[in-house]
């Protein structure tokens, strides 16, 4: 049995949610074998989307709805992150969760910030993604049939304006690889939306608006329809 098995089987999780490929493909694996109750997810406290993948709260609660799964979110400054991370924790540790379930790949397995977080709340760690081959696990994530849109990317780690609005698949995940790019996108190059999969019980119709530019940064906001 591999070891992240154990830590969520038979028990009711709470998942660390981005709405990218990472952390929806930890929850799935988790859901085969433990219980979820809901999904954290972190904005941010100046424009309330959320860090990294830029999400708005609706779209996050869309997808929400689509996997089935409450949403609790908490709007925070770098400064307040932990903080307030904290307190969503104990808010789902009330509501029953033993386990945070994360879509951590290259972290410490010890000492980590979710570990020591999780620590402090005092329920289990769970990451299915940990130490998983890069290209490999982002194959098998396509091949069980999620979907996934690029909305983030760094232009200044080889990323291009074009890659906006790509969908993930076996020929563009080998292209980024010809391109030397990380296809797991691992040190910051480009983060996903995903609109469908198999835990998806319809899919998100999704309308692509102006990207915009900030920086090394650029994003392609989604809209659901």
């Amino acid at each position: 049995m591999n070891d992240w098995i154990s830590k969520v089987q038979n028990k009711q999780f709470i998942a660390s949610f981005s709405g990218g490929k990472d952390s929806m493909l930890a929850l799935y694996k988790a859901m085969q074998v433990g219980k979820p109750i809901g999904l954290i997810a972190m904005l941010d406290a100046t424009d309330h989307y959320s860090y990294s993948h830029r999400l708005s709260p609706e779209f996050l609660e869309a997808q929400a709805h689509s996997l089935g799964l409450p949403i609790w979110t908490r709007a925070a400054t770098w400064t307040t992150y932990e903080k307030q991370f904290m307190e969503l924790l104990e808010e789902a540790k009330a509501n029953g969760a033993e386990v945070l379930v994360t879509g951590d790949v290259d972290v410490p397995e010890h000492g980590s910030w979710h570990a020591n977080v999780t620590t402090k709340a005092g329920i289990g760690l769970c990451m299915p993604n940990w130490q998983k081959e890069h290209r490999t696990m982002v194959e098998e994530f396509v091949e069980l049939g999620f979907v996934a849109i690029v909305t983030t990317v760094n232009l200044s780690l080889g990323m291009r304006l074009s890659d906006l609005g790509r969908i993930l698949t076996r020929d563009y995940i080998k292209e980024l690889v010809e391109r030397s790019i990380d296809p797991c996108g691992e040190a910051g190059e480009f983060h996903t939306t995903v609109i469908d999969g198999p835990i998806f019980s319809t899919p998100l119709q999704v309308e692509k608006l102006e990207i915009i530019q900030k920086d090394e940064y650029a994003f392609l906001p989604l809209k659901i329809k």
